[in-house]
Order: C-alpha cells, then structure tokens, then sequence
C-alpha cells in the first residue's frame, strides 16, 4: 500500500491511523534515510497508541519506553553498525513483550527481524511531501 502524504501534520495523521490499528507484539520496520520523516510517523503511530508524552527519536539512549493503550517502545539503530551491538542491546526481548516495537533504521537488523515484521518505507519526493510504503493493507 503506497501512500502520498502532502506535510507533516498529513504524516502524522497516517501514522495516527496506524498507531489505532495496532495491537500488542505488532513489530514496525521504518526504512528511509535521514529526514525521511520516520521520528514524524512515529509521532503519530505513538498519538494513536495513546501516548501522552512528546516522542522524540532516541537517538543517543537507542530505546525510549512510553506508555499508552499498551507498552510503545520505540528503537532507534541510527548509531549502532553490527549485528553484536544490535543483539547486546536486547532488542529481542522487546519483541515478546505485550507492547507495540517501532524500530528505526531497521535495515541494519534485517536478518534478526521476525517473519511477521510490518515494515514501513519512507521517500522524500520534495520538502514537503513523502511517499510512504506500507507492507501491508491498513
């Protein structure tokens, strides 16, 4: 499923849409590059999940925990470069955990992913707008 979204506030409104879609051990995949717009889906993926608290891209601790209608954990890879700091980290244990899992930079764990993986690309087309690819029907 290929989405066009026009601004931000259009990207955090599907993310929004997925976040309500969601249930827990749902694991998310986000692929794009830096400025893509992953940290503003997750926004919204988190507003639909019932997160209260402002999500910001965790950087520099690589996993924020937040609370909402289940357990949100969100991952960030962007720093990380093999597959032995990715397994240190314990990421795998998250995935069987009662909570939703959003992973970005994904790709760099693409062979610890599960099979039942919901992955998200996303493209800049121009400064405002993205092209986002859903692996699956919403």
């Amino acid at each position: 499923m290929v989405i066009e979204s026009s601004s931000a506030a259009e990207t955090v409104a599907l993310g929004q849409k997925i976040g309500r879609s969601l249930k827990p051990r749902d694991i998310l995949a986000l692929y794009g590059t830096l400025g893509a717009g992953k940290t503003t889906i997750i926004q919204g993926i988190a507003l639909g999940l019932g997160v209260k608290d402002y999500v910001t891209s965790p950087t520099f601790i690589l996993i924020n925990e937040y609370q909402g209608k289940c357990p949100f954990y969100h991952v960030d890879l962007y720093r990380l470069n093999d597959r032995t700091e990715i397994e240190d980290l314990g990421i795998l244990e998250y995935f069987e955990k009662d909570g939703v899992c959003v992973i970005e930079w994904a790709e760099k764990m693409e062979e610890l992913l599960p099979a039942n993986v919901k992955r998200i690309k996303i493209a800049s087309i121009d400064e405002d707008r993205r092209k986002i690819d859903l692996s699956w029907q919403l």
